[in-house]
């Protein structure tokens, strides 16, 4: 019973915390309410983020502010076609000391921070983007032979235009399910555009400022492991998983005549890690089933991909993921 106490004392202090860290941050990124908490999600849970959305629309500006807030050291690395893996990773030069005698030296690269910013990371080439596979799943770079450890917390925020094709390649399916979410950012409403324009155009505007040190995140993203999930949002994380592979006996006749391959096993690690983050972010001490069909979309969108019949009937995978989520909900309820 005290352990159980201590656990929602532990959980109450940190949604506190979030609260203000998010506040922070909706200063500077306004109006966009749903991205923030995704974003938070994503670093709560030890996960990277996959930022889909047209230019200037304050992605890389979210970002700073990110890394400021979370008290994080943060890089930027712009992706171009020419970009090379040791542009990112580092390298080993031939240093030539006062008496003659030669020695390498590895000089680090922009990857050796807590978070960073893949700008257009779908501009560089396969070769440069696979440099990334390594470090976003084991948390290390092997460079020279010799396997370099990067700091903790570790987490990789990449942007994606999506209507500039030219000159881009598409991200491989190995390294889309290495990020935990992908996160669509759409142009602001109206009102929204309008809290802009006053708060970014003036004299001043508010800084952002640390809420959270690296040691707090990664001690909150142990405590986030340790909330309890319910058996009954466990049941509905894998009836959905598994409701998206084709192959699979519950997939719908829908999803079979749609979906060319499903998510995996690590789709299903994604959704229980992020309805934790999601309840946290909303002051809440368990996830329940509205968490599962929250966050199906953006856990799910980037592991799936349509058959070329479904293609080219117009279908949607946002479409197809809210309309199954959705009776899937509704069946459990009724169950």
């Amino acid at each position: 019973m005290a352990d159980a106490e201590n656990l929602v004392a532990e959980i109450e202090a940190l949604e506190e915390k979030l609260a203000l860290a998010k506040q922070a941050i909706t200063r500077r990124f306004i109006g966009q309410e749903r991205v923030v908490e995704l974003v938070l999600a994503a670093l709560l849970c030890g996960g990277h983020g996959l930022l889909i959305g047209l230019p200037g629309l304050g992605k890389t500006r979210l970002v700073e502010t990110l890394s400021t807030v979370m008290g994080l050291k943060g890089n930027r690395v712009q992706f171009t076609p020419d970009l090379m893996p040791a542009d990112i990773l580092g390298s080993e030069v031939l240093d030539t000391a006062a008496d003659g005698s030669r020695a390498f030296r590895f000089i680090q690269g922009p990857i050796f921070c807590q978070l960073l910013m893949a700008d257009e990371i779908n501009r560089a080439s396969p070769r440069t983007q696979s440099a990334l596979l390594q470090a976003m799943q084991e948390r290390m770079v092997t460079v020279a032979g010799e396997n370099r450890l990067l700091d903790a917390p570790f987490h990789v925020l990449a942007t994606q235009n999506p209507i500039e094709q030219e000159g881009t390649y598409p991200l491989p399916e190995a390294q889309l399910d290495r990020f935990l979410v992908q996160i669509d950012v759409e142009y602001p409403d109206r009102d929204t555009e309008r809290d802009i324009l006053l708060a970014t155009t003036g004299v001043t505007e508010d800084d952002a400022h640390k809420v959270f040190t690296a040691a707090e995140l990664v001690a909150a993203q142990t405590l986030l492991r340790r909330m309890p999930v319910g058996d009954a949002v466990v049941e509905m994380i894998l009836d959905l998983v598994r409701a998206f592979r084709p192959e699979d006996p519950t997939a719908g006749e829908r999803v079979r005549d749609t979906v060319a391959w499903g998510p995996g096993p690590r789709a299903a690690q994604a959704l229980m890690l992020t309805v934790r983050a999601r309840a946290m972010l909303q002051g809440r001490l368990a996830p329940s089933p509205e968490d599962v069909l929250n966050l199906a979309q953006p856990v799910l969108t980037h592991r799936m991909a349509l058959s070329f019949s479904a293609r080219a009937r117009g279908e949607s995978l946002p479409d197809l993921i809210n309309s199954v989520a959705t009776g899937l909900l509704g069946a459990e309820a009724a169950a």
